[in-house]
């Protein structure tokens, strides 16, 4: 708090607080094409301190946090996830602050609230290659 302060309304928007912060990903795009890129330079001190929050949120196996690490880390790799979760966390700073609520947390089965069709897809994929014919049928209500 000593770094940033509690006064939110000297950035535009959470996007200029993080990038303020060095935790936004860097934007490279050329022809179309989005490029991987490192994240902006900031406030290194803050960024390590937001980096290691989000470390320690991703053992909390029942929170949003560690429910979008898990859901970043088999494509992403560990460090890029971990980054996703501080800018994430950040986020979530930035407007408990400006706008004086309480956090209230998603729950880790946001992503399967989000999609449920997407995930019944995935689901049956991942049978089916592991050798099971999968035939679904709507449960009956009692």
């Amino acid at each position: 708090m000593d770094i940033i302060g509690t006064d939110m309304d000297q950035f535009l928007s959470d996007a200029h607080a993080a990038s303020w912060a060095g935790i936004c990903p860097g934007n490279e795009e050329s022809a179309g094409k989005r490029k991987r890129s490192k994240t902006t330079k900031g406030n290194r001190w803050l960024r390590r301190a937001l980096v290691q929050a989000a470390w320690a949120a991703t053992h909390a196996h029942d929170s949003y946090l560690a429910a979008q690490y898990h859901r970043l880390v088999g494509r992403r790799g560990k460090k890029r996830a971990l980054v996703a979760v501080a800018h994430t966390l950040f986020v979530i700073i930035y407007h408990i602050l400006k706008y004086r609520v309480d956090y209230q947390d998603l729950g880790p089965d946001y992503f399967l609230r989000l999609e449920p069709e997407r995930q019944r897809r995935y689901l049956v994929k991942r049978l089916e290659q592991m050798g099971y014919k999968v035939q679904l049928e709507p449960q009956q209500a009692a």
